[in-house]
Parts: C-alpha cells; structure tokens; sequence
C-alpha cells in the first residue's frame, strides 16, 4: 500500500531503485509530494439554537401528527395503555442514558403520541372542545415562561434545579401511591379526584411543568454557551418535548374539573 508520507514515499522509491524497480515518473513525485501527509478528523461543530429549534419541531412534530392519526382513526383505547409504556420506557432510556439517538427520541414521540391522541379523544368526547383549550393553556404556559426567562426575571440556580428533580421524582411516587391506592379504595388519596385534594396537586403540577421548562431553557443556553456538539441538541429537543406533555396533561386534566359542557 502506497503511503501518503513524503518522507515515506521517497525511501520507498529509493528501495525500489536498489531492486532494479521502475523509476517513478517526476509528475507522479511531485504529486506524492503534494498529497497532506495527515489530515486531522474534523471536529464535532457546536451546538446552536437553531438547532434545538429544528429538532424540537421535528420531535414534537412526530408527536403530534402521531397524536391526530391516533384520533382521526380511531385507535381503540385499548393501545393508550401498551403506547404510553412503551413511550416511557424510551423515554426512560434516553433521560438515564442521555441518549442522543434520534431513533429513539422519535419512537417515543410516535409511542407517546399515540396514547396521547387516544386519551384526547376521550377527554374531547366527554367535554367537547377542552383538547383546544387544554392547547391554547399549553402554548400561554410555554410563552410565558420563555418570557421569564428571556426577560431574565428569573434564573435557575443548581438549588432551584435539586428541588425541580426532587419534586418530580416526589411527584411520580405520589401518582404511583395513589395507583395503588385505587385498586383497593375508589379515588385512592384523592390526588386524581375532582376535589379541593385534586385541584391542588393539579395546580401543583402544572407549576412544576412550568419549572421543568426554566431548567430546559437554562440547560439549552449553557449547552451553547459552552459549545457542546450538536447531536445534543436532540437531547434538548426531548427535555422539551418531555416537558410539554407533562404540561398538556396536566393542563388537560385540570380543565376538566371545572369544564362546562353546557
């Protein structure tokens, strides 16, 4: 194999003119010559807003659009249960792994979106017209806390950060208690009941998708800050993704204790 190394090159013609080997000709020495003897990989480039952009539109954009084919076909409710578990457990992969895998960062958007469009449905069959205002609360949320931060009213600190991570975690394990809760007492501990108990935890978790949101925002601009690649940025556009689900479920559910469907 020929090597690209002037210097390398050079001693290798010289061995073969020892042998008695064909002489090269001058053109093809002095294209050797002019060949780079290294060429160094080229870096990741960095990571920019517009990028987090794109990608959070192509993320929740899946979402969507597997949101509205869940609706307009009518998928049977018995897929939002198998969606949502398969979307969760991608969803844990990524947030545990910090997977930038747009594989599966879009599988969880179709498997999530599914369950989404499904338990939309019902909520719209139920109380006609709360999906779009369960939307529109959703879009007033997000700008208005992109409002906050760009205005820099409020800034995250690494405490404000602790206490979001733990509140969700305390958040998750409070639904799970009153799962189980359920199974033996109609209600469970009240905190997914149209009662003062409900409406409270229901404003509570609203708040802290709205939390979760300045910590999406904070990490976007520190990861551009300090120039991270740009296949972050895919991680970022699930953070968001992530986030917003949890505010339009939230938003959904609370909408609905108090929706008038006359």
């Amino acid at each position: 194999m020929q090597s690209k190394n002037p210097v390398l090159s050079r001693l290798g013609q010289n061995n073969r003119q020892s042998w008695g080997g064909p002489t090269a000709s001058p053109q093809y020495l002095q294209d050797m010559y002019n060949a780079p003897a290294y060429a160094p990989p080229t870096a990741a480039r960095p990571m920019t807003i517009d990028d987090v952009v794109v990608r959070g539109f192509i993320t929740l954009g899946t979402l969507v659009l597997s949101a509205a084919a869940a609706w307009y076909f009518h998928f049977p409710p018995q897929l939002a249960g198998p969606a949502a578990i398969v979307g969760l457990i991608l969803g844990l992969i990524v947030s545990f792994r910090q997977s930038t895998n747009p594989a599966l960062i879009l599988g969880y958007s179709v498997a999530y979106g599914i369950a989404i469009g499904i338990v939309s449905a019902a909520y719209n069959y139920i109380y006609d017209g709360i999906v779009f205002q369960a939307l529109l609360g959703t879009m007033v949320a997000f700008a208005g806390v992109l409002a906050v931060y760009a205005l820099k009213i409020f800034r995250p600190t690494p405490k404000f950060a602790k206490f979001v991570v733990a509140a969700g975690f305390a958040a998750v394990a409070l639904m799970l208690v009153n799962w189980i809760a359920s199974i033996f007492t109609q209600g469970g501990i009240g905190l997914r009941t149209d009662s003062p108990t409900g409406w409270i935890f229901s404003v509570a978790m609203i708040l802290l998708g709205c939390f979760f949101l300045l910590l999406d925002f904070d990490a976007i601009e520190q990861g551009v800050r300090a120039g991270v690649p740009e296949k972050y940025s895919w991680l970022m556009a699930f953070s968001l993704t992530l986030s917003l689900v949890w505010l339009y479920l939230e938003i959904l559910r609370f909408v609905s204790y108090f929706f008038n469907n006359d």
